[in-house]
């Protein structure tokens, strides 16, 4: 039995190649995405290393707990931090042990581009001021000098190479004081790269940082060298007993540790969903490896028989055929791991376009990628093949003196254990949804994944009465009518076929639902909370300094200027939140904030807080009861709650005073600025003067209205489900050669029956088009169910946000039509290689062929 399995798997080269492809690509993708992230991690681990190794201590201030964002050598993340008083830096230089002491601080800094006079940014990446360190700096200077004055900047070698600035050219830098003109003096690198995750870095001398940066007085960490004596740990031992409370000593080793921490968590939120998308492309292939199975089972049911005829017990058939399935799964893992390490190489490039880029190293191919991939997709493929190969089994030794195959169906089973499925899969998606579950993001996917499987076992049902449908415009020709009662012939084959591409295109569809909601959404709370006539924000939304509004205030053409800043991390109990800070006196002036009870302007009133209706029921916060708000500068503040408020897209769950903010955030930065013309201002001349002020000194701003800010906030919706459209494109295009492979394997089914309407008179070109009229009903049935389970999921999804003003739901019908469309031509080109092939067939060979 094993020879004749293998003999089995030779003499059909053709058939293990399409089944493998599904494997290959899936396992690709995942592989992929594990040699990717190893790859930036290890990265990362060097760059971080190298950062740190003129360092062996870090005097910083207590912190609450990590934020995403942490601070390091140039690294820009002190904002979260208390500063540490200069008065602490000679206490620390006098500590024995130590051979220098030096301060450093770090903000925000935007580099203009003089070609353009916009900011230098890439994507979402930071733009990054710093202090220059002479003795414990992370940059090495590769060209030109350290910065020695005033109107000194020192840039990284990335910007200065990807924008063509060399030493010694003038250059506009914002910082939270303002624009200002700079030399450049020099270029460094960050470590061994160019740049760090292609942020931008301004670098000046300390006492310009610090007046720049607003910390005059103060740093935001001590770097610590030591003179060999005593160990890092000893060192840092020493320097704690010097420092006031409140703030810590840590080794260099623990300081960068904490940065790969950081990165490690950033790069484990990319890892996880750039694995979904590789499950979801293994979860299609399944799919296409048990249609497969169950179609050489078919096929091959006389040669099991008489296998089983000659002596074959059952136990030997269902071992033949799950061997077959390993052989398949392990080689095409095998062959997706190469595929994989080709992959992260696109992979990094498309994570670069999105603004994260990272450093160049070699790849990092773990012993732990080749063996999770191998198992992944060996065990993905035999679980596919359990089903059919049990059907095999039973194939009983009569079996073999039949001329015909009796395919049973098992109907009243299939739709009992289908209907349980379905519920099952649609019970786990509402907990996911709505049960408030632990995890809910795995038991939404679970339940996504059971009502996948169990639509598909029951869309046997459907699928001879849509293909009828279906198939009727083609009637009108003899080959077209032929294709479409081919469709029917054998509508459980033709729902699997189709169920592959039902998920590709249901969670194009979901998403495509989702997004469409989420706009609709967005823009109509847009028009009814929006009283603001301009509303100034930075590109992809980044802060911008503060001195923008204040050269505002007293512009007499608008009543009213008021500032929205959001940004930094903060924890109620165990959730995060990101709190947003508005100015009580002028809010209500500039947006309509519908209050359950109390009232904004009571948060004029220190260390108070209004809570969105729903984070209020679901926390049991009531006016007059205290919010455990944590930051990560100030710790754990006991705020108290002013009012509660219906949920909007400006406020989010909590909202604070600027005051409130600002004590316990370290860097206050504007998120959006509103402005609210004077009456009998000329409107049009007051915006081209904000526009001007902006163009001048802050490029990075845009001016928009209400409704240019909608279109903004549409257009930064589109560009983050640009990049899932295309990832899902990957389960499309596997299931794609889901109907390759079946049309391909029906052909060798028809060999005879192809032959005999060749030789009663068709023609090849007659039976290209019976094949691929077939093709397409089988693609539009899958885009069909596709489309309606992806229009239930899309409906959950906003049902369950329904609460965080996700309330509307809005179907992108265009969209939907041109999904069909598409799945039209994806069946018209899958079809081209089985027609072709049925077209070629040896008339006499056929007819003769058993």
């Amino acid at each position: 039995m094993l020879r004749a399995t293998i003999k089995s798997l030779l003499a059909r080269k053709l058939r293990l190649v399409l089944t493998a492809m599904a494997v290959v690509l899936g396992v690709g993708f995942t592989a992929g995405t594990f040699v990717l992230t190893d790859t930036a991690l290890a990265s990362f681990d060097s760059l971080f290393g190298e950062a740190y190794s003129n360092i062996d201590v870090v005097v910083q201030a207590h912190q609450a707990f990590n934020p995403t964002e942490g601070g390091g050598p140039g690294g820009g993340g002190g904002q979260e931090l208390n500063p540490v008083p200069e008065s602490v830096l000679p206490k620390v230089q006098a500590v024995p042990g130590v051979r220098y002491a030096e301060g450093s601080v770090q903000s925000l800094a935007q580099i203009i581009d003089p070609a353009t006079g916009k900011v230098i940014s890439s994507g979402g990446a930071p733009t990054i001021g710093s202090s220059w360190s002479p003795n414990s700096s992370a940059f090495t200077l590769v060209e030109g000098t350290a910065p020695a004055g005033p109107h000194d900047v020192v840039i990284d070698a990335g910007t200065s190479t990807d924008h063509d600035l060399a030493v010694g050219r003038q250059i506009r830098v914002v910082t939270s004081t303002g624009p200002g003109e700079y030399t450049i003096s020099g270029i460094v690198r960050f470590g061994s790269s160019n740049s760090l995750l292609g942020a931008s870095f301004a670098i000046f001398d300390l006492p310009t940082a610090q007046r720049l940066f607003q910390r005059e007085g103060v740093f935001d960490f001590i770097y610590v060298k030591g003179d060999g004596s005593v160990t890092p740990d000893q060192l840092a031992a020493r320097i704690a007993g010097v420092l006031p409370n409140g703030y810590e000593a840590i080794t260099g080793a623990s300081a960068a540790s904490q940065q790969q921490d950081q990165v490690n968590t950033g790069l484990g939120f990319l890892r996880t969903g750039l694995l979904v998308f590789g499950f979801v492309a293994l979860f299609v292939g399944a799919f296409i490896i048990f249609n497969t199975f169950n179609i050489v089972v078919a096929q091959r049911s006389r040669e099991l028989a008489l296998f089983r005829a000659l002596g074959a017990r059952r136990r030997q058939v269902l071992t033949s055929v799950l061997v077959e399935a390993a052989v398949v799964g392990l080689v095409a893992s095998i062959v997706g791991v190469g595929v994989g390490i080709v992959l992260a190489i696109g992979l990094k490039a498309l994570v670069a376009a999105i603004g994260l880029k990272l450093p160049p190293t070699a790849l990092v191919i773990a012993s732990r990628t080749v063996i999770v991939s191998l198992i992944l997709g060996t065990t993905i493929t035999l679980l596919a093949a359990i089903t059919p190969a049990r059907r095999a089994s039973k194939v009983a030794p009569l079996e073999a003196l039949r001329e015909t195959q009796i395919v049973t169906t098992g109907i009243r089973r299939r739709v009992m254990v289908g209907t349980i499925v379905t519920v099952a899969g649609v019970g786990v998606l509402a907990a996911g949804l709505f049960g408030g579950v632990s995890n809910a993001g795995l038991v939404v996917g679970l339940g996504a994944a059971l009502t996948f499987v169990g639509v598909a076992m029951l869309s046997p049902l459907v699928a001879r009465p849509i293909s009828t449908v279906l198939g009727t415009p083609f009637r009108r020709t003899i080959a077209g009518k032929l294709g479409g009662e081919n469709a029917n012939r054998n509508p459980r084959r033709t729902a699997s076929t189709a169920a592959a591409l039902m998920i590709g295109l249901g969670l194009v569809t979901f998403v495509a639902v989702f997004a469409a909601s989420l706009k609709s959404s967005v823009t109509e709370v847009l028009d009814e909370t929006l009283r603001a006539d301009l509303m100034l924000t930075a590109q992809q939304f980044a802060p911008f300094s503060p001195q923008l509004a204040k050269d505002l205030s007293s512009d007499q053409d608008f009543s009213t200027v008021s500032v929205l800043r959001q940004g930094a991390e903060a924890k109620v109990r165990s959730s995060t939140t990101f709190p947003v800070a508005v100015d009580p006196a002028t809010v209500e002036d500039v947006a309509s904030i519908d209050m359950d009870t109390g009232s904004i302007a009571d948060l004029s009133q220190p260390d108070t807080v209004v809570v969105s209706r729903t984070e209020a029921d679901s926390k049991g916060f009531v006016v007059g009861s205290t919010v455990p708000m944590e930051f990560a500068r100030t710790g754990l503040q006991e705020l108290k709650v002013v009012g509660t408020f219906e949920p909007n897209a400006l406020l989010n769950d909590y909202g604070v005073s600027l005051d409130t903010y600002d004590a316990n955030v370290a860097q206050q930065l504007d998120s959006i600025v509103f402005l609210k013309y004077a009456p009998g201002v000329d409107q049009a001349a007051a915006r081209a003067k904000v526009e001007a002020l902006v163009a001048q000194d802050y490029p990075s701003v845009q001016v928009n209205n209400q409704e240019e800010t909608k279109r903004q906030y549409v257009q930064q919706v589109d560009q983050l489900f640009a990049i899932v459209y295309v990832l899902l494109i990957l389960s499309v295009i596997i299931s794609a050669f889901g109907i390759v492979n079946t049309l391909g394997l029906s052909i060798y089914e028809r060999i005879r029956e192809l032959g005999l309407l060749r030789a009663v008179g068709m023609s090849k070109r007659q039976v290209k088009r019976m094949v691929r009229v077939e093709s397409v009903i089988i693609a539009v049935l899958g885009a069909i169910l596709g489309l309606v389970v992806g229009v239930l999921f899309g409906w959950a999804l906003q049902q369950a946000l329904s609460d965080v003003g996700i309330d509307r739901l809005a179907i992108p019908v265009r969209q939907l039509v041109i999904m069909l469309i598409v799945a039209a031509l994806i069946g018209v080109v899958a079809a081209i290689w089985p027609a072709r092939r049925a077209a070629k067939l040896d008339i006499l060979q056929a007819i003769t062929y058993e």
